[in-house]
């Protein structure tokens, strides 16, 4: 009876780890725009000092995305499906650059982008908090990050956790999340406040 148990066991758990990559696969495949508040706590890689920001994040394929942080700092971060934008209020400067440069195997490639198995190696992972979380291994080797996963609870995206080269951690959960909602086009469209100063790389 034990190893039956324990036969049903793993193969549940085997179950809700391919449903994880499904997901994730359906949400690249099926959901074209959508909207979510989220809360992002990056964490030091001594695992000592958080640092926590919410706000608000839009986006639609291919390759237009909008992260607005509201607290603590003010920021913007748009895609326009050809560049990449970040607006900092605090030091009215904004800079841009190439989508293409920009973008690779990042976390807004794999919520935005348009070639999720080109650009990642799925890999599932345990269940942990209520959350199914997905792995996506970045295909290029110069990538600047460590690891980079996905978590869904059944299809609905909620949350992602980024490890970068030097091993400081941030997750961002997602709440209120809207899939295939229409997005007006102009919250892909980047207009330089008057008097910010710009860079372009």
């Amino acid at each position: 009876m034990k190893r039956f148990l324990l036969s049903l066991t793993l193969a549940l758990a085997g179950a809700a780890h391919a449903d994880a990559v499904d997901a994730l696969r359906d949400f690249a495949r099926d959901v074209k725009s959508g909207k979510a508040n989220f809360t992002q706590t990056v964490t030091s890689p001594d695992g000592k000092r958080k640092k926590v920001s919410s706000g608000a994040f839009e986006f639609e394929r291919p390759n237009r995305f909008r992260f607005a942080y509201a607290k603590p700092f003010e920021q913007v971060i748009v895609a326009d499906g050809t560049k990449v934008w970040i607006y900092d209020a605090d030091l009215n400067q904004a800079s841009s650059r190439k989508l293409a440069d920009a973008l690779g195997a990042t976390p807004a490639a794999l919520l935005a982008g348009a070639n999720l198995e080109r650009d990642f190696t799925l890999k599932a992972l345990a269940t942990e908090g209520g959350i199914d979380w997905v792995q996506a291994s970045p295909k290029q080797a110069e990538s600047t990050i460590q690891s980079l996963k996905l978590g869904f609870k059944g299809r609905d995206l909620a949350a992602m956790e980024i490890v970068d080269g030097f091993g400081q951690r941030s997750r961002l959960d997602f709440s209120a999340v809207q899939a295939n909602v229409p997005v007006a086009a102009e919250r892909f469209q980047f207009k330089l406040p008057a008097g910010a100063d710009l860079i372009e790389q």
